[in-house]
């Protein structure tokens, strides 16, 4: 059984409470224990003196108790106060003890001896059915006359038992009534301090889908939970973010896949009108195959973007060369390339190694050169060069590197990166665009637009920046300046 925060708060304050007040009532049982215990041994002490004194008071060694004249009820009454008092010989005869006393005081063999050898020493025992505390005094202190007698004195400890039993009752009450008050004020104290976490909690469950642009406003104003209320709105500010951008993106999804099938409807109706010619219906259907085909590299394009935003695209790393790739991507834009009437330029002045995914490199770069060949005019050039930005480090063998999303994170100073750089001499990038042109289906200066020639899909660069993030690596983009169109950087980790 799951318990509550503020139950686990109460039980912890109480406990904390109780053993504290525990504590306390202990250490002051104990000092009064001590308190008493040397009142006591003062009090015995002192009538040991006394006694001590009267026993030897004469020449003649005779011995004699200095006593008060009571009746027996009297002494009856103040039996507690009442100091017993016994003289023994070394040997343990019994040779005086007081008049009030019916038996002799218990005594150990041991402490007699002690005592004769002239030591002070302290016993308790039971003396008619109650405790009690005995001094055994060495005479031998007071003359020769006495040297093998000793006194004992005791003291019943009824009175100092009582009065510690009562005390310790006391204590043990508080405790109780310490444990139930600061379980109770605990709980109270408890159910105050989460109250502001249950109202978060409720504005919070309040959002919905429909809701997501509503924040939670509930004691913003108090300085122990504006941390957690900032938190709180600052994911849902990315929630937000992340839901408007798949919103936008399902829009243009469904509007880039509707073109086509309008387009195909539209011909296809049209053709089944009346009776065509063969070189009618051979038309429509071409025309049909190239809208097949874009709805194809569009659905092929979601699918990449889809495996990527499920953590599915996990790159094969293998040893690989850039410039080969770069060289390989370029020619198989040659025809391309020449249908448009654009030259492409290859720069790779030294082999580059490195441990990539081949095939998503070779994506990747297919991508950025087919676009810049579509926005370069006719007569135009693009150059696709590779680089490094410190030549000659060693590369690691691919069996050294794990193979995962990513790669193992490398401080910017120590880090070595490889480039593909394709520029274009086209109207380069609108003003500001450099980081929007990488979302998907992103439109910006028509006349850079992908639906211009009706042969893009809008999703070529965002693919790009996927596989970049995949190597851990990222693609910029800017404008060239030989060429004076766009420039796009594929940098990846060696």
């Amino acid at each position: 059984m799951k318990r509550s925060f503020r139950d686990l708060l109460a039980i912890r304050f109480a406990l904390i409470t109780t053993a504290g007040m525990a504590l306390l009532v202990l250490g002051s049982w104990l000092a009064l224990r001590e308190i008493l215990d040397a009142e006591l041994d003062a009090s015995i002490m002192n009538v040991a003196s006394i006694q001590a004194a009267a026993l030897t008071d004469q020449d003649s060694g005779v011995m004699h108790f200095h006593e008060w004249d009571l009746t027996p009820d009297e002494a009856a009454s103040i039996r507690d106060l009442v100091r017993y008092a016994e003289v023994w010989s070394s040997e343990g005869a019994s040779l005086l003890r007081s008049r009030y006393m019916t038996e002799s005081l218990p005594f150990e063999v041991g402490a007699l001896r002690s005592a004769s050898d002239g030591d002070l020493v302290w016993r308790e025992a039971r003396f008619q059915g109650s405790e009690i505390r005995s001094v055994f005094y060495p005479l031998v202190r007071m003359g020769h006359l006495h040297e093998q007698h000793v006194l004992q004195v005791a003291a019943p400890l009824g009175t100092r038992n009582a009065m510690l039993r009562r005390v310790l009752l006391l204590g043990v009450g508080l405790v109780g009534l310490t444990a139930v008050g600061s379980l109770l004020g605990g709980r109270w104290l408890a159910e105050r301090a989460v109250r502001p976490v249950a109202a978060i909690i409720d504005e919070a469950e309040a959002i919905g889908t429909g809701t997501l642009r509503h924040r939670i406003s509930a004691y913003s104003d108090t300085r122990e939970y504006e941390r957690l209320v900032q938190v709180l709105n600052t994911m849902l500010d990315r929630i937000q973010a992340g839901f408007d951008s798949q919103r936008r993106f399902t829009a243009d999804a469904s509007h880039e896949l509707r073109s086509p099938l309008t387009a195909m409807r539209g011909e296809l109706e049209l053709a089944l009108r009346r009776e065509r010619p063969p070189e009618e219906y051979r038309a429509v259907l071409g025309s049909a195959r190239e809208e097949v085909m874009r709805m194809s590299r569009i659905v092929e394009g979601l699918l990449t973007l889809a495996r990527s935003d499920s953590g599915a695209i996990q790159p094969r790393l293998a040893r690989t060369e850039l410039g080969e790739i770069a060289t390989e991507v370029a020619g198989r834009a040659e025809a391309e390339a020449a249908e448009r009437g654009v030259k492409i330029e290859t720069l790779t002045p030294a082999p580059i190694p490195g441990v990539w995914d081949g095939d998503l490199v070779v994506q990747a770069a297919w991508n950025l050169v087919h676009n810049a060949i579509r926005y370069s005019p006719r007569g135009g050039t693009v150059r696709v060069s590779t680089s490094q930005s410190a030549p000659g480090v060693p590369v690691p063998a691919a069996p050294n590197i794990s193979p995962g999303r990513g790669f193992p994170a490398t401080p910017p100073a120590e880090r070595r990166e490889a480039l593909l750089t394709v520029e274009d001499s086209g109207p380069g990038l609108p003003v500001g665009s450099e980081e929007r042109v990488f979302d998907r289906f992103w439109r910006g200066d028509p006349s850079r637009t992908p639906g211009q020639d009706g042969d893009g899909t809008g999703l070529g660069l965002a693919i790009v920046q996927v596989i970049a993030e995949a190597h851990g690596g990222r693609v910029t983009a800017g404008r060239s300046s030989s060429l004076g169109g766009a420039r796009f950087e594929l940098h990846l980790p060696l």
